[in-house]
This record gives structure tokens, sequence and C-alpha cells, in this order.
């Protein structure tokens, strides 16, 4: 019987589409609110930087209208569709917010924030309002440090199917779970 290799040979891949591979986390759509107009965009990058307190950084291009609502207003809700809003998803990140009313054009439901003014979008699994919490690497970075200071999810299902996005209009879905809750040790991840 040959000896089988367990590592697979790799070739060169372009640096320019890494984020096929190290994309951190689900497509999230932003909505905001500043001066009585809203937004939403469809974000596919974002990290968790701290657990308490809550904070998730992400880039919000200058170039991008919420940009703009958000450095005025200081707020945004961070919301988690599910594969069930895959094309809502994908059209809302081929619009302008400066051209049309998101809500109204993909008939989403806008609910009030408890402790932000940014709308959060009913029909999605979660919602996480954020107000934030450091914008030293805005100007240079595009790079926004968000506190998010209160959560709301659905209680089912645990493990909604979530997007992720590989680029040129390709998404994964998030798959079955895995548990190793006896290996684990609390701050090892």
């Amino acid at each position: 019987m040959a000896h089988m290799n367990r590592y697979t040979a790799k070739k060169d891949f372009p640096v320019s589409q890494v984020r096929r591979f190290l994309e951190p986390g689900p497509i999230v759509l932003v909505s905001s609110k500043w001066k009585g107009r809203t937004n939403i965009m469809t974000m596919g990058w974002h990290t968790v930087m701290e657990f308490t307190p809550s904070l998730v950084g992400c880039v919000i291009s200058s170039g991008n209208h919420s940009h703009h609502i958000i450095r005025g207003s200081g707020e945004c809700v961070i919301n988690l569709p599910t594969a069930t809003l895959t094309d809502t998803v994908v059209k809302i990140g081929n619009t302008s917010g400066a051209e049309i009313d998101k809500f109204r054009e993909f008939n989403l439901t806008p609910d009030k924030g408890e402790l932000v003014g940014a709308p959060l979008i009913r029909e999605c699994h979660a919602c996480f309002e954020c107000r934030l919490y450091d914008d030293a690497l805005v100007d240079k970075y595009d790079f926004f440090i968000f506190e998010v200071v209160k959560a709301h999810a659905a209680a089912t299902p645990k493990y909604p199917e979530t997007l992720h996005y590989t680029g040129d209009g390709v998404f994964m879905l998030s798959g079955k779970t895995i548990s190793r809750k006896g290996l684990f040790r609390p701050g090892m991840l």
C-alpha cells in the first residue's frame, strides 16, 4: 500500500484573492440614520476586537454613503441576515442610499433601537446596536471601532444559516456545527 501524503501540494495564489479564505465572518447589513435620512449597506468584513466592552472593528469606505451618515451620527446597527435574504443583500450592496430609500425599495422593516437612533432591520436574525467607540483609524484607513451597546437575537435557530462572501459574487453558507466543548479552555480563542 502506497503511503498517502496527508498534505495537498500548494501552488501560487493571487494575494488579491486571499479574502476567499480569510473573510472573518458573515455578511452583515449595517443600518444608519442621521439628519432624518436612513441607509443600509452590505458589509463583508468586520472583526470582533474585544468581549468586554463588546468591540467590533470594520472598514466603511469614505466613498460609501453610509460612511458619512455613521461619521456624523456616531452610531449604527449591525444586522445579521440569513441565507433567505441573499438576493436582498446583493441588491442592497449594488445600490446607493444617496439615490433610494433602501428600506422601502427592498421591503425591509425598520424597528426602533433602544439605545441608538439607527433603525434595526426586523427581517434579520440578530441586530446589534452600536456606538462609535474609537475613530483614531477612520481618517487614515476608514476603520471604525464600534461598541455594541445592545444586542437583539432570535431564539431560534440557535445557529442560523449565514452568508459568507468569497469574492466575485460567490457566497458560502454556514454549515453544520461541531462541538469540542470538552477540549475548550476559556480564553483559548
